[in-house]
């Protein structure tokens, strides 16, 4: 059972985008394409400590005045459930995204890209554990076919080539990132019943609190970040779009529909990372971007669909 109605008065206050839980996801996977490509390009420039409370910080305080009045009515509901909310908090705001910007210290945006597909797996497995939901046979099928489309893409349509990518130290913890990242998401059904600016905003500024000893920690021990023009700018994309942007599409989309079905989604991620650098690093289309491409879509559609037996 979702933690709150989708058509309830809050929703369709929300207007009709609210609504609309494949463009929230959709959008939700371009901003997070984009933050691996930002991740990266910081990484020796910003800590990842620094970037992740910096960001979050950031985030906290540009959705708070549209929050406000929300988080103020529903205050009540969350003390109800602070356990669970901080918890949220911690490891999909404070514990997921100081991971994922340390493991973009030593390795690349591709391999984080490709890493990132096997999101819905992990919340397919958090969800069978804490929830007891399965996946039907058409989500199943649905992620292997996106996922074989990211791998066609990711591998330049040559799948043997997968045999050649070397993993890291990083990509250990990028994976230790999206185990946590699963969790985060199949919890996320059992948040309170508040508005979804509510819930991004507690997460968000909870989550920034929860980072505060170790961003001090590492200003003691790395050196400084310096506040130059691309730092500054690098800031302002990963507080405004991975963040207060596709966090709030994101959290709604689960509600909408639940965290299996927007599972999928996640392949779309590398499948904007590839256009991103098409667009941005001059990169050619190719047939196997064509093929990719429309196995993603494909299997985003089939896992995602609301099942025939639901009504």
């Amino acid at each position: 059972m979702y933690a709150s109605d989708p058509t309830s008065n809050a929703a369709v206050r929300g207007g009709w985008i609210a609504n609309q839980p494949y463009l929230l996801l959709s959008l939700t996977a371009l901003c997070w394409a984009g933050n691996a490509i930002v991740g990266r390009l910081a990484a020796g420039h910003i800590p990842p400590l620094t970037l992740s409370f910096l960001r979050w910080s950031l985030a906290f305080f540009l959705i708070l005045p549209f929050a406000w009045t929300h988080l103020k009515r529903d205050w009540g509901a969350i003390r109800a459930r602070l356990g669970t909310m901080i918890f949220l908090s911690v490891i999909g705001i404070g514990v997921f995204n100081a991971l994922q910007y340390w493991s973009l210290e030593y390795t690349t945006a591709l391999n984080t890209l490709l890493l990132q597909s096997a999101g819905p797996l992990f919340v397919a497995i958090w969800s069978l554990i804490l929830l007891g939901v399965r996946l039907t046979r058409a989500q199943a099928g649905g992620i292997a076919l996106s996922l074989i489309g990211v791998l066609v893409i990711l591998l330049h349509g040559d799948l043997t080539a997968l045999s050649g990518i070397e993993f890291n130290k990083g990509d250990i913890i990028f994976t230790v990132a999206m185990v946590i990242f699963g969790l985060y998401s199949a919890l996320s059904v059992k948040r309170p019943d508040i508005h979804g600016l509510s819930f991004t905003s507690f997460t968000f500024g909870c989550g920034a609190l929860c980072l505060l000893p170790f961003w001090i920690w590492e200003l003691n021990s790395r050196p400084i970040a310096e506040f130059n023009t691309n730092n500054l700018l690098m800031l302002f994309y990963v507080a405004v779009f991975p963040s207060t942007l596709a966090y709030t599409c994101f959290n709604r989309g689960i509600e909408l529909i639940g965290a299996n079905r927007a599972a999928p989604f996640f392949h779309m991620v590398p499948l904007f990372g590839s256009v991103m650098a098409m667009v941005f690093l001059g990169e050619r289309p190719q047939l196997f971007h064509a093929v990719g491409f429309a196995l993603v879509l494909t299997g985003v559609y089939v896992a995602s669909r609301k099942p025939a037996s639901a009504g």
